[in-house]
């Protein structure tokens, strides 16, 4: 029996890496069955990178600005089924968003279209949602174009929003929530393909 083609992702990112850690773990508890990191690509030192390198994956670190899209593609494995976006704060180019059009996915702290677009990321986001009363915020997953949190969107979740919450206490719970939805794409989309 001909073992199965591995889903080739690149996880781009910035931070933390928090929701890197969490397609690794999926990985290894066999919940991602056939999902391959092959590269980590940070716009940053950062702590991801850190999360990257201790599980051996090709790891490398690019310059932010204006020809940040051209140095991505310079170390993409040409073979790589789905870029991931997993906290990357840098903006792609619209040729590059052209050329891997429905291959990136970005995942997003609250219910787009609402609280998108430039300069909406992290805190600023639930602090806006918190500021404008709503009543429910939650995490979006969607393909990635150049007009910033404009793609289709694949997937969302919702949370209640209680009185009294704070910033802190709600970008926990859409955390939460955006685990859950990004690997619930991932199997999805590797199943597919």
């Amino acid at each position: 029996m001909t073992e199965q083609k591995k889903f080739k992702i690149a996880v781009l990112v910035s931070g933390n890496g928090s929701n890197l850690q969490k397609i690794i773990d999926s990985i290894h508890k066999k919940e991602l069955m056939n999902v391959e990191i092959s590269q980590v690509i940070a716009d940053r030192n950062c702590f991801a990178m850190e999360r990257a390198l201790d599980e051996d994956i090709e790891t490398f670190i690019v310059e932010r600005g204006g020809n940040i899209s051209v140095e991505i593609e310079e170390y993409l494995d040409p073979e790589t089924d789905l870029i991931v976006l997993a906290g990357f704060l840098s903006i792609l180019s619209e040729e590059f968003c052209k050329k891997w059009e429905r291959k990136i996915i970005n995942i997003h702290p609250s219910l787009l279209p609402k609280y998108g677009g430039a300069g909406m990321y992290g805190k600023k986001v639930h602090q806006a949602v918190l500021a404008n009363h709503e009543k429910e915020s939650g995490a979006t997953v969607h393909y990635v174009t150049f007009g910033i949190d404009e793609g289709e969107i694949i997937l969302q979740k919702t949370i209640k929003i209680k009185p009294n919450e704070t910033a802190d206490w709600l970008a926990t719970k859409v955390h939460e929530v955006e685990y859950e939805i990004l690997i619930e794409v991932l199997k999805m989309l590797s199943k597919s393909n």
